[in-house]
């Protein structure tokens, strides 16, 4: 089935940006939407678009992914990515992965190299090296608020939540593909080591043409145990547009799990539904023939 309309829809964290800095979550998230939309008006697919929207979000340090995303109780960058692609299944991630600037090219590189889908820690280094990517470093990469944040968390003084959040995108172009990607920084003072939702094909990204696709952000040990984003796939398989089943899987995993979060949803048909449970989400779509929206 042909969709309706090739669109690129992100979003960039569940969580609870102060009221003053909201509009700069949007409009980040709108200018990510655009430049994956970019993507897809000169022909490109939607596994193309949801990484250029995804390295645009890396790149902003509002966001807890790439530089700027929140450290470890050990005061490290250990970043995760994942990304796959609707038609062959491919899917491709990164988890514990130290300083480099884009995780989730790393990510895209995995599925096109197809012999593992996911890698950690020094095999993730060693994967990207033999990939051609050239690190990065904590100085470059890590900002003056991520390590203010983590110095609050380890002194008790405020929660391991993060007001950015990770970052996400689903595609859909105009041949009907659909494509989901996923990064993070995890979540502020982990234990080294942790590996949340967003590297888990399933979990934190997944994507089938038969379907949909969908990005999740939130509370990841819960979102691991509900298999959050294929839960919500699943239920565009059945036969729910995006926004009901964006509505639908959240419904049911704030009652199982007590837990927040949100999701990005894009069907076969075109069609995009956003979901989450936190204060704010910023989020925003942009349509090959329309204009881009954003809310949060």
């Amino acid at each position: 089935m042909s969709p309706q309309r090739a669109l690129v829809a992100v979003h960039g964290g569940a969580g609870d940006v102060l009221d003053a800095r909201r509009p700069l979550h949007v409009e980040a998230a709108k200018r990510a939407a655009a430049a994956g939309r970019e993507v897809l008006a000169r022909g490109g697919a939607a596994l193309d678009a949801v990484q250029a929207a995804v390295e645009a979000l890396e790149d902003d340090p509002l966001f807890n992914a790439g530089t700027g995303a929140c450290l470890s109780a050990a005061g490290t960058l250990e970043l995760d990515a994942s990304i796959m692609e609707g038609t062959a299944l491919r899917a491709g991630a990164v988890t514990v992965l130290p300083p480099f600037k884009h995780p989730i090219a790393i990510a895209r590189a995995a599925l096109e190299d197809g012999r593992h889908v996911l890698y950690a820690a020094h095999g993730a280094v060693a994967f990207a090296e033999r990939a051609g990517f050239i690190a990065s470093s904590a100085e470059a990469m890590c900002t003056p608020e991520a390590l203010e944040r983590l110095q609050l968390v380890l002194a008790g003084r405020a929660a391991p939540g993060w007001a950015g959040g990770t970052v996400g995108a689903v595609a859909c172009d105009a041949q009907g593909r659909v494509a989901a990607a996923t990064s993070t920084g995890g979540t502020v003072g982990k234990l080294p080591g942790r590996v949340g939702d967003s590297p888990l094909i399933g979990c934190g990204t997944y994507a089938d043409d038969d379907a949909g696709a969908c990005s999740a952000t939130g509370d990841g040990e819960a979102i691991i145990r509900a298999t959050l984003a294929r839960a919500a796939v699943d239920r565009m398989r059945a036969g729910m547009s995006a926004q009901d089943a964006a509505d639908a899987a959240m419904a049911l995993f704030a009652s199982r799990f007590a837990s927040s979060g949100g999701i990005v949803l894009v069907d076969r048909a075109g069609r995009a539904g956003f979901a989450w449970n936190t204060r704010t989400m910023s989020h925003a779509v942009a349509y090959v023939d329309g204009d881009v929206d954003g809310g949060s």
